[in-house]
């Protein structure tokens, strides 16, 4: 077995990791935010308010590369 393509091969489950990646979960749009040492996902909740998620929690909840129609 090739070492080498079993560690370069992503879980296709676990969101991105390119900063200013939108990824829709729950019908609204998030974008990766790169910070000193933490990236998290920000976006709005049900009331519009600002929310930010840990790549964690965006994978918990669901999350998908198209908005659902």
């Amino acid at each position: 077995m090739n070492a080498e393509a079993a560690t370069s091969t992503e879980d296709p489950s676990s969101p991105p990791t390119v900063p200013c990646t939108v990824v829709w979960c729950g019908g609204r749009p998030y974008v990766l935010e790169g910070r000193a040492g933490r990236a998290r996902w920000m976006g709005t909740d049900y009331r519009g308010r600002p929310e930010s998620l840990t790549s964690a929690e965006l994978q918990r909840r669901g999350w998908s590369h198209r908005r659902a129609s």
